[in-house]
């Protein structure tokens, strides 16, 4: 049965990448953008474009009409459960059966990061909501490693504040891909995914599985978490954010991500991707 979906943070890497896996498909598809300007590789690709903002309501009502599923998707910041609010109200004003949400690994009001209980309000909002709804919380993405790949190719060293902990990565190609199974199936409704890859991890061999890929040795080298701060600051960075990223830091160091579910290939049927796989695909921003 026909479906119209709309895809929220359209112009994302996982948005994105649920939008390439429904293209062409019987489903009618709706990107939310703010600016149509720099959407334009969504327009070349036939997705019918909605305007709107997610942190301006009032514009929402017709980027949001005749939506039957709705997938909500905000970027980590103060304003996040704000975002995701007006989003579930516009969903529930246009009538939608179904909201999809990508929350994160950890969310709880107890968590140790400010990024994870900001989600766990948007979680307890949405299930509260009486809307069927479905909520995915993905690990680390394997994809985070690219911010370090200037130090693969001229240092073949890594450094991150994780100590020896250990993490369930996922590639977040694999998140785009269950977002678009759940997306379009039936029983997911009043379901919550913790979403991992198939192994709990160290940065140690995160560093070997690259070191295979580009075929050169690659050394894992820890840094405290203030030190990861400050490196941040002098990225550029705002505060807040530093301070979200060092929360992780910190938890992750005392493992609190080490943690592997079998959420994904019980959905799908197939696995996720491997850390060798993702260094593989990667292998030139590695510096191979």
């Amino acid at each position: 049965m026909t479906k119209t979906i709309l895809i929220t943070g359209a112009t994302g890497n996982i948005s994105s990448g649920i939008i390439a896996q429904l293209k062409g498909s019987e489903h009618r598809l709706l990107a939310l953008v703010r600016n149509p300007e720099k959407a334009e590789a969504l327009t070349r690709q036939g997705v019918e474009l909605r305007v709107g903002d997610l942190e301006k309501p009032w514009t929402l009502g017709s980027a949001f009409a005749g939506a039957d599923i709705v997938w909500i998707l905000a970027p980590p910041g103060p304003r996040a459960p704000e975002q995701c609010s007006n989003a579930l109200w516009a969903a529930r004003r246009a009538g939608a059966k179904h909201v999809v949400r990508l929350s994160a690994f950890g969310a709880a009001h107890t968590a140790p990061t400010i990024n994870s209980r900001l989600h766990a309000l948007s979680d307890a909002e949405l299930i509260g909501s009486g809307i069927p709804f479905t909520i995915l919380k993905p690990h680390y993405f394997m994809q985070n490693l690219l911010m370090a790949a200037q130090s693969f190719a001229q240092q073949a060293t890594m450094y991150f504040a994780f100590a020896d902990g250990k993490m369930g990565l996922i590639d977040s190609r694999d998140i785009s891909d269950f977002a678009a199974h759940v997306l379009t199936t039936a029983g997911h409704e009043g379901k919550t995914y913790t979403l991992t890859g198939p192994a709990s991890i160290s940065m140690h061999q995160v560093a070997a599985a690259i070191g295979e890929a580009i075929g050169k040795a690659v050394k894992y080298v820890p840094v405290t978490v203030e030190a990861a701060r400050q490196s941040i600051l002098q990225m550029g960075m705002d505060e807040w954010t530093a301070n979200l990223l060092c929360d992780y830091s910190a938890a992750y160091s005392a493992n609190w991500g080490d943690l592997v579910t079998d959420d994904f290939q019980r959905v799908t049927g197939k696995a996720p991707r491997s850390i060798a796989q993702f260094c593989r695909d990667f292998a030139a921003a590695f510096g191979k």
